[in-house]
C-alpha cells in the first residue's frame, strides 16, 4: 500500500507519537494516508484509540515489528 506522508515517531514516548500523528494528519487532505513508525509500547493501544476517537481509519497495524508500523487514513 502507498502513503502520502510518513512520521518517524521512534524514540518518542506517550503521548508524543499520537500528538505528532494528529498534527501530520491535519496537514493531509481528507482520505490521505499517513505511515507512522513507533517503538513506544503504549502505541499499540494509543494509535487505534486515537483513530477511533478522531474518526480516522486504521488501515493496518504491524505491531510485532520494531518499529511498529501503522497506516492511518485521514477521516473527517
Amino acid at each position: 500500500m502507498t502513503w502520502d506522508a510518513e512520521l518517524d515517531a521512534t524514540g518518542l514516548l506517550c503521548p508524543l507519537p499520537v500528538l505528532k500523528a494528529r498534527k501530520r494528519l491535519s496537514a493531509l487532505p481528507r482520505g490521505g494516508v499517513l505511515r507512522v513508525l513507533a517503538d513506544d509500547p503504549a502505541a499499540v493501544v494509543d494509535v487505534p484509540h486515537f483513530c477511533a476517537e478522531q474518526g480516522h481509519a486504521l488501515l493496518s497495524a504491524e505491531t510485532e515489528t520494531i518499529p511498529q508500523v501503522y497506516l492511518i487514513r485521514r477521516g473527517g
